[in-house]
């Protein structure tokens, strides 16, 4: 389906043409549509399909037709983190490029004073869009620098990450700001049960569009560590023993274990740091910095960083615990293999986690190779393939440990300042913010 095939205003189809976008990803065929008719929106789908377009597209063009009062801010976008506001931020630039009376800006921690004075200046002045993080809208809401009684449109983007941070509270806060008739819209890249309740607090009879969860890609090789828990420390000691690893991200589901497992990389030498939610806005931002510029080998995190963060270069993962599901577990290795390069995941399975890893492989629909437990730690539980007919149990026997690890602004310019949407071509690409 092409965006013409929309009612979007000619605004926002001159500037999709300009950048080349014509055939829509799922989750906009499915989503602009609603959002048009004035529905309240749940999505669920991963990053990288097209969901920043999905929503900023109809509620752009529904501003740029008018009818909003030129004083309020009309459209707020929640992002949780700093670097994923100002995506949105940098895609909303693109989108409004025709649009002469909608312009957004970015609320975000993190910054000096002179930053906040910025923008105090912006909001009073009533800006259409704001995207913004919860902590830092909240700062501006309490010393009453928006108002927000006349908001008509606002965006959760990437809920289920807000929830994981500890945004649950801000965000009913902000919530109870906003009128009633304020059509809401959330994403999120998972369902648990938490973001089900949070759906049904927030949104009124949504239309739920839930796109299937893509498999991880070919080029990453997938193993597994079949063992008990008290083996997982001794095994990471063991894989960065064997080899002068870099670019490797550890994930761990709680904090408390994030902090440990870094405690013990640096007793190795390793130069790693760890990402948390008890870190502030500023020193993540410090620590992904270092990371991205290779200063540091290898960050341990929680699920705070298997989402919306676009590092190219990965070359292992290393799941110290199994995720909750298979959502997780593909949000999580798929931070490797990209960008045409290989990369490896490895994930500790251990005897409590078998289950849930079993229930991973039949959503991959196949079996993970597993790998044998370093020689010097014994066996490890007994583990039945979900795919074994015969139900044979595989025990993780002794090994050498780790095998095979290989190291080894857009021109926008109208010609004669008009666009004729009957001469588009068919070479144009899908926006994938």
């Amino acid at each position: 389906m092409t965006f013409e095939e929309t009612y979007l205003n000619d605004n926002i189809l001159d500037a999709l043409y300009d950048m080349h976008f014509e055939e829509m990803t799922p989750i906009q065929e499915h989503c602009i549509p609603e959002i048009l008719d004035g529905h309240d929106v749940l999505g669920v789908a991963q990053t990288g399909t097209g969901k920043t377009a999905a929503y900023l597209l109809p509620i752009l063009s529904m501003l740029d037709d008018g009818g909003y009062p030129e004083d309020a801010i009309n459209c707020v976008v929640m992002a949780p983190t700093r670097e994923l506001a100002q995506q949105i931020d940098q895609a909303m630039e693109g989108f409004s490029y025709y649009l002469e009376n909608v312009s957004s800006i970015a609320v975000y921690g993190g910054n000096d004073g002179s930053r906040f004075d910025q923008e105090i200046k912006s909001l009073r002045g009533g800006a259409p869009v704001v995207i913004a993080t919860p902590g830092r809208l909240l700062s501006h809401l309490k010393v009453g620098n928006l108002n927000l009684s006349k908001t008509s449109f606002f965006v959760l983007d990437e809920a289920d990450r807000m929830l994981d941070m500890g945004f649950s509270e801000d965000i009913m806060q902000i919530n109870a700001l906003l009128p009633d008739d304020c059509q809401k819209v959330m994403f999120s890249a998972t369902m648990p049960s938490k973001i089900r309740e949070l759906a049904v607090s927030l949104l009124r009879h949504p239309v739920e569009v839930k796109l299937k969860v893509s498999r991880p890609a070919e080029k990453i090789h997938q193993m597994a560590y079949v063992c008990y828990e008290p083996q997982k420390v001794a095994i990471i000691e063991n894989i960065f023993k064997c080899g002068n690893l870099q670019r490797v991200i550890v994930f761990c589901g709680k904090k408390d274990k994030v902090k440990d497992i870094n405690r013990t990389l640096k007793k190795l030498k390793i130069n790693c740091a760890a990402m948390h939610s008890d870190l502030t806005q500023q020193e993540r931002d410090e620590v992904m910095y270092q990371f991205k510029a290779g200063q540091i080998d290898v960050l341990v995190a929680t699920d705070i960083v298997s989402r919306g963060i676009d590092i190219d270069d990965i070359r292992m993962v290393i799941n110290f615990d199994v995720p909750h599901d298979a959502e997780d577990y593909v949000h999580r290795i798929g931070r490797t293999a990209r960008a045409d390069r290989d990369g490896e995941a490895i994930t500790f399975v251990s005897d409590r986690d078998i289950q849930r890893f079993q229930k991973i492989e039949q959503f991959l629909e196949k079996v993970v190779e597993k790998i044998p437990l370093p020689e010097e730690l014994g066996e490890g539980p007994a583990y039945t393939s979900p795919t074994a007919s015969t139900g044979k149990k595989h025990r993780s026997g002794r090994g050498r440990g780790h095998g095979g690890r290989s190291q080894g602004r857009k021109d926008r310019g109208r010609g004669n300042g008009k666009s004729h949407h009957h001469r588009r071509g068919n070479d144009g690409q899908q926006p994938q913010s």
